[in-house]
């Protein structure tokens, strides 16, 4: 029986820690759907297709793994194709609690749907996409964060007058 599963994000960039979290869950599933989500209720700094773009890019090496986007209800994209399995990434402890209580609401909604936990690898604990955005906002480095082109593509966003030759 193929087991399908979905990562689901806003991936608003990409980063280390999420292709951490979708390679390390590629290698237990059969089938990994990474689920950009169209439409998150914070602001963004890449539209939805951008977002897909650069995820396609930086997991183009996982066999296993397709990138698409979805928008609604993450329980019911869940469903609608087939997965068994939403799979989620913790760095911190506050993220443990987000997502206890957001799982409980998804078994609430379907329990036939087994949401499955990865801690990330503790080189990226730190690593969130807001703070991410953040230091490229503020001139900083980032490219143990984020790969070079997720990096370049958040310098023409967030520095668009930035010499070429600085």
């Amino acid at each position: 029986m193929l087991t399908r599963a979905v990562f689901p994000g806003s991936f608003d960039p990409v980063h280390y820690g999420h292709i951490n979290i979708a390679r390390r869950a590629a290698s237990i599933f059969d089938e990994l759907i990474i689920a950009v989500y169209e439409h998150p209720q914070k602001d963004v700094l890449f539209s939805a297709e951008e977002r897909l773009a650069l995820l396609k890019r930086a997991t183009s090496d996982i066999k296993n793994a397709k990138v698409v986007s979805y928008s609604g209800l993450t329980i019911k994209y869940v469903k609608e194709i087939d997965a068994k399995v939403m799979v989620r990434g913790l760095r911190v402890f506050s993220d443990f609690d987000y997502e206890f209580r957001m799982a409980l609401a998804n078994q609430e909604m379907d329990m036939s749907i087994e949401t499955v936990s990865l801690i990330t690898n503790h080189r990226y604990t730190f690593i969130s996409s807001s703070t991410v955005k953040e230091i490229v906002a503020l001139g900083g480095d980032v490219s143990t964060m984020v790969p070079p082109y997720v990096e370049e593509a958040m310098k023409k966003k967030l520095l668009p007058y930035q010499s070429s030759d600085e």
